[in-house]
């Protein structure tokens, strides 16, 4: 299966590290960008990026793709498959639309739906997982609308800026390995139920 993904407005191919410029980078020492995108919260370097690139592809558990607009053939961001669990087939996937031109335009829920593409039939993943601060909406909206579903929500978990803050956890199941009916009943809430509870 191939290791690419095309939509209407994006591609998704590997990252090459040739093309991490000082434009990418940027994106991830950008404060509004990074607000919700790490754990640490801190800047990433150049060399750190790189490393961890390379040691992911040749460890086979992590793969940070770029997300190129068609268009014009900008990379505007990027998608990380990893870390991939093999013994279970599953694995987190992150989407980062870094060049804020691009904001608002619902790439980000084409990317997502491309990087489930590219998990399933490409890496064989069964189920794609992860989670996100309840306050993050942008993040939650793309996700759901990118094919995954909520889960649960891991209460308190966050320390945001002194206060508790739930975590929202999501999850894509694989089309070809679970049913319709499996995903619904997983299904903890709507995205209208969502937003009703933390608007």
């Amino acid at each position: 299966m191939s290791n690419t993904a095309v939509g209407e407005s994006l591609e998704i191919r590997l990252l090459e590290i040739e093309e991490i410029d000082e434009r990418i980078m940027s994106w991830f020492n950008d404060d509004s960008l990074m607000q919700y995108y790490t754990n640490s919260k801190t800047a990433s370097s150049y060399d750190t990026m790189v490393d961890a690139i390379k040691k992911g592809r040749q460890d086979g558990n992590n793969f940070t793709y770029g997300i190129y607009y068609k268009e014009n053939g900008l990379c505007i961001g990027t998608l990380k498959i990893g870390p991939i669990n093999h013994s279970h087939k599953i694995s987190d996937l992150v989407v980062l639309i870094g060049d804020k031109n691009y904001h608002g335009r619902g790439l980000a829920i084409e990317a997502i739906r491309l990087g489930n593409t590219i998990a399933f039939e490409h890496h064989g993943i069964r189920k794609l997982f992860g989670g996100m601060y309840a306050s993050n909406q942008s993040s939650v909206k793309a996700y759901i609308r990118g094919g995954w579903v909520i889960e649960s929500i891991l209460h308190g978990h966050y320390l945001n800026n002194e206060l508790n803050e739930d975590r929202i956890e999501v999850g894509c199941f694989n089309p070809k390995l679970f049913s319709q009916e499996y995903v619904d009943q997983c299904r903890l809430l709507t995205l209208e139920e969502y937003l009703n509870q933390y608007s």
